[in-house]
C-alpha cells in the first residue's frame, strides 16, 4: 500500500485546491487558490470565469502541495479528484487535470464526491473512527443536506434523510447579504454584523416540510421564503435607500472591515440581520435534532462552508449538549472547499481498490447515497 500517500485535486467550484494527506487523517499539506476576490464584483460565481481560473491555477497549486509535503510526485500512491456535484466546467478543469497526472506516473485515480469529502473534513480530525449513529448535515452554499453515515466492513455508507428543496443555506445568506448592500460571500458578514442586533426583533416562520411518510420521514428544508421574507421588509420599511448608498460606498472601499460596515447599518437594518440569522440557524437545528431522534443518532457532524458561522457552532453544541448528544465540526480552514477532505475521503476508497477509469467525466449533480 506504499506510504499512503493521496494527493487530492478539488475544483467543484471556486477554489483551485490541491492536498497531500497520509493514512486519511495526516494532512501534509493543503493549499487552496481561492477566486473571492474576482468573483465578489459580480456578486456571486461566474461559472466561465471560474473554470477558466482553475486552469490557470491548477498547475502551480498542484506543485505547492507536493513542495509544502515535501515529497515528489512519484511518492503519490493515488491521485484523488472531485468527481462533482459542482460547476461542470470547474470539474472538468479538475478531472482533466487529475487523469493525466495519474496516467503519467501510472498511479490509480480515485473519484470523490464532494459531499462525502466534507463530510470527512470532520471524520479525518477523528482518527477514522467508527461512524455508527452518526447523522451528518453539509451545510453550504450550494448544499444543505442530512445524511446518516456509518463505516461498513472498511466502506462508508450515506442515505440521504433530509435537503433542501430550493435554496441551500448559504445560498440564503449570499442573496440576502446582497438584498442589504453588504459585500460577497454574504455569511461571514452577516454572521459577524449579527452580534450587534436583536434576533428577535423580526419574527421569521419557516413553513414545516415532509415529503416522507410516517414510517420514513424526510427532514427537509427551504430557504427561499425568508428569502422573500426579508426582501419585502425592506420594500415596507422603506429601506432602499439607505441600502444603494451603503452599497455604493463599500464599493469605493477596497478591503472593508467590520468597523467600516458596520459604521453603514442602522439598528433595524443590523436587527434585520440578527433575526435572519437566528431564523436560518433555528430551522437547520430544529430539523437535525429531529431526525437525530428519529433515528437514534449518538453523533452529529456539521460541515461545509456554514459551518464555519459562529452562532451555527455555538447553538449546535449547546442543542446538542442538552440531548445529550456529541456535534462535532471541520476546523476553520476546512469548513470551505479544500482538497484536503478529498484526499481523506479517498483513503477508504484507496484500501478498498475502489478506482475510477479512463471514462471518469463531471456529474455536475451527483448525489451521495
Amino acid at each position: 500500500m506504499g506510504k499512503g500517500l493521496i494527493l487530492g485535486i478539488e475544483s467543484s467550484c471556486d477554489e483551485t485546491a490541491a492536498a497531500v494527506v497520509r493514512a486519511g487523517s495526516d494532512v501534509l499539506s493543503n493549499v487552496v487558490a481561492t477566486q473571492m476576490q474576482m468573483h465578489a464584483l459580480y456578486g456571486g460565481v461566474v461559472p466561465e470565469l471560474a473554470s477558466r481560473e482553475h486552469l490557470r491555477n491548477i498547475v502551480p497549486v498542484v506543485r505547492e502541495s507536493l513542495r509544502q509535503a515535501g515529497i515528489e510526485a512519484k511518492d503519490v500512491d493515488a491521485v484523488a479528484v472531485t468527481a462533482g456535484p459542482g460547476l461542470a466546467g470547474a470539474l472538468l478543469v479538475g478531472i482533466s487535470y487529475a487523469k493525466a497526472y495519474a496516467y503519467a506516473l501510472g498511479k490509480p485515480l480515485i473519484a470523490v464526491n464532494h459531499l462525502e469529502g466534507h463530510i470527512h473534513a470532520v471524520l479525518m480530525e477523528q482518527g477514522g473512527e467508527s461512524a455508527e449513529s452518526t447523522l451528518a448535515l453539509v451545510v453550504s452554499g450550494g448544499h444543505t443536506h442530512l445524511y446518516l453515515a456509518a463505516l461498513e466492513d472498511g466502506v462508508w455508507r450515506y442515505r440521504n434523510v433530509g435537503r433542501t428543496v430550493d435554496d441551500a443555506a448559504g445560498e440564503a445568506y449570499d442573496k440576502v447579504a446582497k438584498l442589504l448592500g453588504l459585500g460577497y460571500p454574504g455569511g461571514p458578514w452577516i454572521d459577524r454584523l449579527s452580534a450587534f442586533g436583536n434576533p428577535k426583533a423580526v419574527p421569521f416562520r419557516f413553513v414545516e416540510i415532509n415529503r416522507g411518510t410516517a414510517e420514513q420521514p424526510s427532514f427537509d428544508f427551504s430557504f427561499s421564503g425568508i428569502k422573500t421574507a426579508v426582501l419585502r421588509y425592506i420594500e415596507t420599511h422603506g429601506m432602499k435607500a439607505a441600502i444603494e448608498e451603503r452599497r455604493a460606498t463599500l464599493e469605493k472601499i477596497d478591503s472593508p472591515t467590520l468597523d467600516d460596515v458596520r459604521a453603514l447599518c442602522n439598528a433595524e437594518t443590523l436587527d434585520l440581520i440578527a433575526s435572519f440569522q437566528a431564523a436560518v440557524v433555528g430551522n437547520l437545528i430544529r430539523q437535525t435534532m429531529a431526525a437525530a431522534q428519529h433515528f437514534g443518532a449518538k453523533r452529529i457532524v456539521v460541515s461545509g462552508g456554514v459551518a464555519a458561522n459562529k452562532e451555527l457552532r455555538t447553538r449546535f453544541e449547546t442543542e446538542a449538549g442538552k440531548r445529550a448528544l456529541t456535534a462535532r465540526f471541520p476546523a476553520a480552514a476546512m469548513s470551505t472547499d479544500n482538497a484536503a477532505m478529498i484526499a481523506a475521503a479517498a483513503w477508504p476508497k484507496f484500501a478498498q481498490g475502489e478506482f475510477a477509469g479512463p471514462a471518469l467525466n463531471a456529474t455536475p449533480q451527483l448525489r451521495l447515497g
